[in-house]
């Protein structure tokens, strides 16, 4: 009887000694892939905000977060090879930013949560059911407002009001340019503008827009939101201030890269922002429960540095609408 109560007691020890263990093992550290469209460095401006937004919801790099980095460099065809290195990694979810990569990562895997930063239009290239209600893997953030590129012009036949004819950067590559080259075709129909539209697919593709620039004259260059430009800013606006083109672009990047103005959602915000959908998605909530959002920051940045060295004079009331003006 004595022997059955020791064996009893020990084999209780040990159970109680097993579930104490389990109960002190830390958790999982969460891995999620942030699929970069350029390289680390130009998009430093972007990963910071994120990161910042994380640290505000208490994750920590490398604590209790875990970031697997992939750049694809400007080249939308890396995007399959670097996606397969994150779902080999069996990451919890994957951020991204632009349309061509949270497509590329939708028709990957249906399974692995998707944070989307700055999409175009989302539903009409089937990322999602709506805003309201996503569906599927994938919720985050728009870029889309309303008349983006008739604003736009309006700004650029403010700055330059005899402005006729303009050249624009697309690219065919990516399925939102389709909507937003309408888009700057009909506002430049009601301007009574002539437009120079050239689709660039690849980097190697722009020095044959910069020779049809060259060939036709326009007096000024608009470029779409596209990583592609991104990733090639300071040869695009090199180019720009030596041929005297005044633009209003849709990244502020362009505009730091030498550019005259900028105008559209703030990207970095929208990146912040993302860290609230990474959270969400770790802690429990699907993805088709969390609505897409619209961009809620929008930005006008005015370089008269640029002004100066293509002879253009920023008006007054201009001036005093931007966000930031760079000296």
């Amino acid at each position: 009887m004595n022997k059955k109560i020791v064996i009893w007691q020990l084999a209780t020890l040990l159970l109680a000694s097993v579930h104490l263990a389990e109960a002190q093992q830390p958790g999982k550290v969460p891995r999620i892939g942030f699929l970069g469209n350029s390289t680390a460095a130009l998009e430093a401006n972007l990963v910071g905000p994120f990161r910042e937004g994380l640290r505000d919801l208490g994750y920590v790099e490398g604590r209790n977060i875990l970031i697997e980095y992939r750049w694809a460099e400007g080249k939308y065809e890396r995007f399959p090879t670097l996606i397969g290195e994150l779902i080999a990694l069996k990451v919890d979810l994957i951020v991204t930013a632009g349309t061509p990569a949270s497509l590329a990562v939708k028709k990957a895997t249906a399974a692995i949560p998707l944070v989307m930063i700055a999409v175009g239009d989302p539903i009409g290239t089937g990322l999602i059911a709506s805003l309201a209600r996503p569906g599927g893997n994938a919720t985050g953030l728009t870029s889309v407002a309303e008349d983006l590129e008739a604003k736009r012009l309006d700004l650029l036949r403010e700055v330059v009001p005899k402005l006729s004819h303009f050249a624009v950067f697309w690219n065919p590559a990516n399925p939102i340019h389709f909507i937003l080259e309408k888009e700057v075709q009909a506002a430049a129909a009601v301007l009574r503008m002539k437009v120079l539209s050239l689709g660039v697919r690849t980097p190697e593709e722009l020095d044959n827009a910069f020779a049809a620039i060259l060939r036709e004259r326009p007096g000024a260059l608009l470029v779409l939101p596209d990583r592609v430009f991104l990733h090639n800013r300071a040869r695009i606006m090199d180019f720009a201030t030596q041929n005297r083109l005044p633009g209003v672009h849709a990244y502020v990047e362009l505009v730091e890269a030498g550019g005259l103005m900028s105008y559209g959602p703030s990207y970095a915000d929208m990146h912040r922002r993302a860290a609230y959908f990474v959270d969400r998605i770790l802690k429990g909530t699907k993805p088709a429960d969390l609505p897409v959002e619209r961009p809620m920051k929008f930005e006008l940045v005015i370089n008269l540095k640029a002004a100066k060295q293509i002879g253009v004079t920023i008006p007054p009331e201009v001036l005093f609408r931007a966000t930031k003006v760079i000296k």
